[in-house]
């Protein structure tokens, strides 16, 4: 999976994460969207490692947020 990953230029997520700001803070639009693609990405992700996984392991990680968790 990890080389799968690595493949897809997805790892970095993995590894590092990324934070999502407070909802208080104003975002420029060049900050909002780097933020809305990390997420896409993370998203993406998650949905690469939900396929690898049998239904057992999947219903232990689906509380999980962000991919780094998983």
């Amino acid at each position: 999976m990890e080389n799968f990953l690595r493949s897809k230029e997805f790892w970095g997520l993995v590894e590092i994460s990324y934070d999502e700001p407070a909802s208080g803070l104003v975002q420029m639009d060049a900050q909002r969207k780097k933020m809305d693609e990390l997420k896409l990405k993370d998203l993406k992700v998650k949905n690469y490692l939900f396929q690898a996984l049998n239904c057992t392991v999947l219903n232990t990680i689906l509380k999980k947020d962000i991919a780094k968790d998983i």
